[in-house]
């Protein structure tokens, strides 16, 4: 059998969970997430609930982490608990929805951040850039997962750095005569607020959504029982923490109903600052995308590798190459269905977040439930980590991810719907290769 190399450290997962988090969610999702709930207070309401869906699927996904502590993360979940057909379901819905879409809507995002320094760019050139960027990031991660980790802890750090800089400019230059945010539960509170507070959280989820990322990469971890959990519970704790003071940096530069209105945020907001605030913010940003992308290009594979090792994908996807150690064909197979995506919805990005992130927490609640599962038909296996607060933490991460799923269906059906569809399809595929198989 062919075996991964187990060489990433704490923090080196660490930062793949805070970097598959941070990408271009935080800059260009606050418009959505205030037109849904226009109050302040609300908004940040929004935001930490969030955080608190994907810190209790931390620490429902710390026990599980540990429990299988190999390659394939949330596919290995569902698929112990619930069989082949619905963790090759997972696997199928990443390759062609959650991940690829994701990917998809990144590079674009990159590609149209570059436009501000290079204007003259045609629709038809980003395109073109947008997928060389997504070939050569591939290109440089299946040169082997040491090479991963690095770029993803260079760009991680530097979001961070650039983010950790908006923040102190919202504080530093705070002005109330221009701007006098409202922190009161008295204004333009929804009527409908529990509707409108989930569908708020589609941005919030996409933006929180890839903590979980470390969990794909637990075959390739030192001592994986305890860094995968562990680097999920640190990466969410960091995320949610910079994303409530990136928030409240937004509102001290900008008025609520300017935030809601804005495709642009970061910019528009240090642009109050300083006339090259908003092209210092796009760097900003580029360099955020660029380096979530990286990591999107390096994780996923890694479930279409764990599925065919296991004979219930495409055999080719287990395929090691001998000199890097990474599974090339996984990869490049994403890769290439990504491209593909990036044709078909290219300027729909706003629909690709409702669309992937519909699909991924349907499925993550689905993984979370998994422990209740594992609870009542492996009482003795072996849990180096146990989830705390159990029953009631991971009972809540699974309650609010179907709420969630179930106002989106209902709320945003166009985007839901197409996801079911292709669940249908990946079910009469899944009969076809175990047919074929026998």
């Amino acid at each position: 059998m062919s075996h991964l190399q187990k060489k990433l450290s704490l923090y080196g997962l660490t930062m793949i969970a805070v970097g598959s988090c941070i990408g271009s969610g935080i800059f260009v999702t606050p418009a959505q997430i205030a037109g849904a709930v226009p109050n302040a207070t609300l908004v940040l309401a929004v935001w930490a609930l969030g955080g608190v869906i994907a810190l209790t699927g931390a620490l429902t996904f710390s026990e599980l982490g540990g429990m299988f502590p190999k390659s394939g993360g949330v596919y290995v979940y569902l698929k112990e608990a619930y069989g082949d057909m619905v963790g090759f379901l997972y696997g199928w819905v990443v390759l062609l929805v959650i991940n690829t879409g994701a990917l998809a809507g990144l590079c674009v995002a990159f590609a149209e951040y570059l436009k501000m320094f290079f204007p003259g760019i045609s629709e038809g050139a980003k395109t073109a850039v947008a997928a060389f960027t997504m070939l050569v990031l591939t290109g440089i991660n299946i040169l082997g997962v040491q090479v991963s980790q690095g770029l993803s802890n260079l760009f991680t750090g530097l979001k961070l750095l650039s983010i950790g800089g908006i923040i102190a400019a919202g504080f530093i230059f705070f002005d109330p005569a221009r701007v006098q945010p409202d922190f009161s539960l008295a204004a333009n509170v929804p009527a409908n607020l529990i509707p409108a507070m989930l569908t708020g959280l589609i941005g919030v989820l996409f933006s929180v959504g890839g903590w979980h990322h470390a969990s794909y990469l637990a075959g390739e971890a030192i001592d994986a029982p305890r860094t995968v959990p562990r680097a999920m519970f640190l990466g969410v704790i960091i995320v949610i923490s910079i994303y409530l003071l990136v928030n409240v940096a937004y509102m001290l530069l900008l008025p609520l109903d300017v935030i809601a209105r804005t495709p642009k945020v970061a910019g528009d907001a240090m642009a109050t600052i300083a006339p090259w605030g908003g092209k210092a913010v796009a760097v900003a940003i580029a360099l955020s995308i660029f380096g979530t992308i990286s990591i999107y290009t390096m994780s996923a594979p890694r479930i279409y590798f764990a599925m065919a090792e296991d004979g219930i994908f495409f055999k080719q996807l287990a395929y090691v190459h001998p000199r890097w150690r990474t599974p090339v064909v996984a990869m490049l197979v994403q890769v290439v269905w990504a491209m593909l995506v990036l044709l078909f919805f290219q300027g729909l990005f706003d629909k690709i977040i409702t669309f992937v992130t519909f699909m991924d927490i349907a499925f993550m609640g689905l993984a979370g439930a998994a422990i209740f599962v594992f609870r009542n038909k492996r009482k003795d296996a072996k849990r180096p980590v146990k989830a705390r607060g159990y029953p009631f933490i991971p009972l809540i991460f699974v309650v609010i991810s179907a709420a969630f799923a179930l106002n989106t269906l209902f709320e945003r059906p166009e985007q839901a719907l197409p996801g079911l569809g292709l669940l249908l399809i990946g079910v009469a595929v899944f009969f076809v290769l175990k047919l074929g198989k026998k």
